[in-house]
């Protein structure tokens, strides 16, 4: 007796027995009862969301001798021939396999013929976007003006691939991937029937790993029912589709979030010494991160168990969001290496130390970063309360007439308006400024990477800031960042009134590429200078 796939002995017969796609199949059971049913149809969506499924259905329906309420009854001589596969008047068509201009050009000789038993001839075409351009170009007047007794459905995975004048030839309806929940009560359906028991969190598993498609989740219920008759658990699900137990996954992000970059290189000796391949290792371990990331933002993940999900919970709690995107952007670059390398153990080895040593530290980093920034802002406030006392004490002592203060008032005015002018005037004045009034609102990773710049006006829009002692990369991302970025050119504005575009300029590089081009140009003298000092 032959074995027939679970998928295929549980199709749906009906337009009611199909899930996730009401919004198709309500359509179509109206267009039946209406008698509007027409004659090109395209259905477009992925791998197993019922595009072959609702084609044969439809095919049934339009030449069922007794429909009910827009279904095929699926017990008339006519039903049952199309099921049996023995109907010659429906007829389907791979195009992967059958995509010449003869294969086209016998549709559009068959389709003069009146059909045998059935009231329409159907052709059911599968995969259309494989067929070729002269196909395509042979199947356009028939598929654009087919005799009454003809229709076509055409199915495929990739609508873009289609000329447009197919396209609007076609009635096309867009399949959506079924929502997990859809695929749960599915499966449900099918265990019962088939006799097969599994466990409530195992049938979620396997929602989530089909990714919205109905069929590649009975194929792997039909793999674990194989594999044991008794009962599915989630633990066999994971290792039957070959998720890896995620022990060195977990072991590896850890020594990296931790920068421990001798546990790192420990964790993947032991995974070349279990033979494990490096590459998928990597991929595996960039997506625990993105896992990671995804926790951190929304607490949520469908497809760990509780014990797992409290690791993850727990190199959440001692990272960043910024950290985490380094470090999957660092390994996604490793990834990229790794593909090419012929020195696979090396290049993964020397990739991961990289990561282990990223400037951006953990939450316990900032955490002590922001003390630091508290404790300097605590310290110039005090120091600033101490400048103000002082002042205040030596102006007590001093006593003015009224006529002196009227005059020293007048000329603190002047003062203040020629200070103004000259400020508008004067960049290097005016960076001044601004580097003072950040250090006084508390901006103080903008403050210290701005110490000791000098500003160069290149024109009346344009600023140059130079970087006497160079320009770190750590510098460099802070003034990067966008928030920074709009406080300096808010100081800058408020100061100026101009919105000035800033460019940063490292004169370190300048001076070594200056003693570059000098010692060059000394080499091809082809004499010895001796430059003193």
């Amino acid at each position: 007796m032959s074995y027939t796939a679970l998928y295929r002995n549980f199709r749906p017969l009906k337009f009611s027995d199909m899930v996730g796609q009401e919004h198709i199949t309500k359509t179509l059971k109206n267009q039946v009862i209406s008698n509007r049913v027409g004659h090109a149809y395209l259905f477009t969506g992925g791998r197993g969301t019922g595009k072959t499924t609702s084609a044969k259905i439809l095919a049934r329906v339009v030449n069922c001798l007794n429909p009910q309420d827009g279904e095929p009854c699926n017990e008339c001589e006519i039903c049952k021939e199309i099921l049996e596969g023995s109907l010659t008047d429906v007829v389907e068509m791979d195009a992967a396999s059958n995509n010449s201009v003869e294969d086209i050009r016998s549709i559009r000789d068959e389709v003069n013929f009146l059909p045998t038993k059935a009231k329409f001839r159907v052709y059911i075409i599968d995969e259309v976007h494989m067929l070729s351009t002269g196909a395509f170009n042979a199947l356009l007047k028939t598929l654009e003006e087919p005799p009454e007794h003809v229709k076509f459905i055409l199915a495929t995975t990739e609508p873009q691939k289609l000329p447009t004048t197919i396209l609007s030839r076609c009635q096309r309806f867009d399949f959506k991937k079924i929502p997990e929940n859809d695929i749960i009560k599915r499966l449900k359906i099918i265990c019962n029937e088939a006799k097969i028991k599994i466990d409530e969190e195992a049938l979620k598993i396997i929602a989530v790993l089909s990714e919205g498609h109905m069929r590649d989740a009975i194929s792997i219920l039909e793999r674990c029912s194989q594999e044991n008759t008794e009962n599915i658990t989630v633990d066999e699900v994971k290792e039957l589709v070959g998720l890896p137990k995620l022990e060195y996954i977990n072991k590896l992000s850890r020594a990296i979030l931790e920068r421990n970059t001798i546990n790192a290189l420990e964790v993947i000796d032991e995974v070349i010494n279990d033979g494990k391949d490096l590459y998928n290792y990597l991929w595996e371990v960039i997506k625990y991160f993105k896992d990671i990331l995804v926790y951190k933002s929304t607490n949520d993940l469908k497809i760990y168990s509780k014990e797992e999900l409290e690791e993850i919970k727990k190199l959440a709690d001692v990272s960043d969001e910024q950290t985490l995107l380094n470090t999957i952007y660092e390994l996604s670059d490793l990834e990229n290496d790794l593909k090419w390398s012929s020195q696979k153990t090396i290049m993964f080895q020397t990739g991961v130390i990289k990561a282990c040593r990223q400037e951006f530290s953990s939450n316990a980093g900032s955490n002590a970063g922001s003390s630091i920034e508290k404790r300097l802002q605590a310290l110039e406030q005090k120091l600033a309360n101490l400048n103000l006392k002082n002042v205040e004490t030596v102006e007590e002592v001093k006593i003015e007439t009224p006529k002196e203060k009227q005059e020293k008032s007048k000329i603190q005015k002047e003062e203040k308006k020629e200070e103004n002018v000259s400020v508008s005037s004067n960049a290097g004045a005016a960076w001044k400024r601004v580097i003072d009034t950040l250090k006084r609102n508390g901006k103080i990773r903008l403050y210290t990477s701005l110490i000791n710049t000098r500003i160069k006006e290149v024109n009346d829009l344009v600023w140059e800031v130079e970087f006497p002692n160079g320009l770190t990369s750590f510098n460099e991302r802070i003034l990067e960042d966008v928030n920074n970025k709009n406080d300096l050119v808010t100081e800058i504005f408020k100061i100026t009134g101009k919105q000035i575009h800033l460019k940063y300029k490292d004169l370190t590089k300048e001076e070594n590429k200056a003693e570059s081009k000098r010692a060059s140009s000394i080499n091809d003298l082809g004499i010895d200078i001796n430059i003193i000092d």
